[in-house]
């Protein structure tokens, strides 16, 4: 009985001591417990790598489609040159948005009137007219055969025209319109066929018979007070095309004066700082031609050689859509021709420092001495 349990008690020993591993064999033990299986550890290092293929394919994938884009727009506009006129004109670009241009007084002009005019058939544009600040009191609640009358009291006329894009009441058109107010002008402005709430569809030639067809508009009402004309940047080209038209028929204005004017529209959209196009192979070939082809021109530096009467150019040197160097050799141009030698062309640069930019020098204090 003894030695039976003696063999129990060795044997239970015996296991128990091969239950506990010793101390080199518990190290090796714990180690193949916390080693991974072969398969799982490749498949550890795999879904880094994975991620990382997966993330410079993708990266990649996007700037072949972005290369290619760039590639293929120049061919584009080559073959479709409707689509380069739309990015001169900009006419598709309506800002401020959801501003109702019957109704100037929403936008604090409420010595304004919204007339609509019929250049041509099928063709209507939409009017402003800010009368001077003198008559602001007078102008509440009157219709527009007084604005009409008005336009024959002893105030100067500006025929203001406006660049690309935007209508009649964009936000610093509307800030010009209430400074040349209360300077003691009256400003007449419209929204070129295709612009705004006028109908008909945008072209140079479409422009400047809108132009003409309101500047015959004003005269037919302003008896003999002064009427000027005022273009800012893409209306500069429709000022200098109206005014030489007006020489070449002997009615020519009393002034015309250019702010942020280009020499014409091929040196400007080679000269415009935002073409990520402008050192493509072919530039001219691809981006310029096709804005020929589409009978867009706006050849100021030809026009002010047919030009005769007082002529004033405004320019900051910060402007970054219409190269300051531009608007100096406009005027170059028409300080040496033939056609202003009994008339005044003046050059009024702003400083840098000024941060006046492409549509903030009606901001200038200097303009009252400037325009007189």
């Amino acid at each position: 009985m003894r030695k039976r349990n003696e063999s129990v008690t060795v044997e239970h020993e015996r296991a128990a001591a091969a239950a506990v591993p010793g101390p080199l064999d518990k190290g090796c033990t714990l180690r193949r417990s916390l080693r991974l299986p072969a398969s799982a550890a490749a498949e550890g290092m795999k879904r880094p790598l994975g991620r990382r293929y997966g993330l410079w394919f993708r990266l990649r994938k996007l700037i072949l489609w972005l290369l290619g884009v760039y590639i293929a727009i120049p061919f584009l506009v080559k073959l479709c040159p409707a689509i380069q006129a739309k990015l001169v004109f900009l006419n598709f670009v309506r800002v401020p948005y959801f501003i109702d241009l019957k109704r100037p007084q929403d936008q604090g002009l409420n010595h304004t009137c919204n007339y609509y005019l019929q250049p041509e058939e099928d063709v209507t544009i939409g009017v402003w007219h800010t009368v001077p600040a003198a008559l602001w009191k007078n102008a509440r609640g009157k219709d527009q055969l007084w604005f009409e009358e008005a336009l024959g009291s002893s105030h100067p006329v500006i025929l203001y025209l406006h660049g690309n894009a935007g209508t009649r009441g964009g936000d610093h058109r509307v800030e010009l319109y209430k400074v040349l107010s209360s300077l003691g002008y009256h400003v007449v402005t419209f929204d070129y066929r295709g612009w705004g709430d006028s109908v008909g569809s945008p072209s140079e030639r479409g422009m400047t018979y809108d132009a003409l067809h309101v500047f015959d508009w004003i005269k037919a009402r302003s008896g003999d007070n002064p009427v000027y004309i005022w273009g800012h940047s893409l209306g500069t080209g429709v000022a200098t095309n109206l005014v030489r038209r007006l020489c070449e028929r002997e009615t020519p204005p009393d002034a015309l004066i250019l702010e942020s004017p280009f020499t014409n529209i091929r040196e400007e959209a080679r000269s415009h700082p935002f073409s990520i196009y402008r050192y493509f192979p072919g530039f001219d070939w691809f981006f310029l031609d096709p804005i020929t082809t589409s009978g867009i021109k706006f050849a100021n530096d030809e026009n002010v050689k047919y030009i005769s009467c007082s002529l004033l150019i405004l320019h900051a040197e910060d402007d970054p859509v219409v190269p300051f160097h531009l608007g100096k050799k406009l005027y170059s141009i028409a300080a040496t021709s033939r056609s202003f030698r009994d008339y005044k062309v003046q050059f009024v640069p702003f400083h840098t420092d000024l941060g006046y930019r492409h549509k903030y020098i009606y901001r200038s204090p200097e303009l009252p001495r400037i325009l007189r």
